[in-house]
Order: structure tokens, then C-alpha cells, then sequence
């Protein structure tokens, strides 16, 4: 089983940290070694949001397709198919889950993620994957004056 945890991220951080995924990955990984850092500590909470667990339970139990079970078992609920099964812990500043394979969250759970917020970071545990479950949009305003190349 492979470990994961998501962090809902500010909106003004997701879209400035949007293509600097590895200083948010590094970043996630110094706060994990050095909690007891202050000044990674007030980054941390400054730079992520809290997850209401009703709120996510509700969400995702309305959203889960058809063929998709769940079980809850207090902060944890079990998300299941006949051949998939995910195990996702809710925290207050963050979503841990275990899964076989990161294809089986990205069938069952990101879908109905993807709907609930779009600024979620995915951080594997047991490996080195990371990266945004849902690109960052930007507005069409501020995509037309981006430029490639300055002089």
C-alpha cells in the first residue's frame, strides 16, 4: 500500500507556487522533519487551509460514482470498489490516504476532490510522487498578459 497526504493550499499561494511544485515538495518535507520549527510552523499554517471533516464527508459521499462504496470508522473512511480500496484519514490541516496504486485514487477519489476544491497538493509518503490534483486555472485577463520571453 502506498501513503499520500493532501494539503488544500491558500488560493494566492496555489497560483504563485502552481509551476514551483518541487519548493512547495521540499518545503512539506523540511516542516515533516522539523515541526517543532516555529517559523516552518506559522509557514504552514499560514500556507494551507482547514479541512472540515463533515464537510468532507458530506462531500464526498455525495459524489462517490455509483459503483463506489464508503464505510466510515470515526475520522477515517474506507472508499471502495470490487477490485479498489482506499483508506482516507481526515485531519484538520490535512487528507491522508493509503491505496494499492495512485490509478486508484485518481478513478475514485480525485474526481470527487477535484469538485470539492481546486487547490489541492498531493505529497506521496512512501515514494517521492507530489504534485496538484487539479491544475491551477488562471483568468483569461492574466493568462493573455503572461509572455514567454521579456527584453
Amino acid at each position: 500500500m502506498y501513503e499520500y497526504s493532501i494539503y488544500w493550499i491558500r488560493e494566492e499561494i496555489a497560483s504563485h507556487y502552481f509551476h514551483k511544485s518541487d519548493i512547495l515538495y521540499r518545503f512539506f518535507g523540511e516542516y515533516q522533519d522539523n515541526s517543532n520549527r516555529i517559523d516552518l510552523r506559522k509557514q504552514y499554517l499560514y500556507i494551507t487551509n482547514r479541512f472540515s471533516k463533515n464537510t468532507m464527508i458530506s462531500h464526498i459521499s455525495m459524489h462517490l460514482k455509483d459503483n463506489v462504496n464508503f464505510h466510515m470508522k470515526g475520522s477515517s473512511m474506507e472508499i471502495y470498489t470490487d477490485r479498489q480500496y482506499i483508506s482516507l484519514h481526515i485531519s484538520e490541516k490535512q487528507l491522508k490516504f493509503r491505496s494499492g496504486s495512485l490509478q486508484d485514487a485518481e478513478e475514485i477519489l480525485f474526481p470527487v476532490l477535484r469538485i470539492f476544491q481546486p487547490f489541492l497538493f498531493v505529497i506521496g509518503n512512501t515514494d517521492e510522487k507530489y504534485g496538484w490534483i487539479t491544475p491551477v486555472k488562471l483568468p483569461k485577463a492574466e493568462r493573455e498578459n503572461r509572455v514567454l520571453y521579456s527584453w
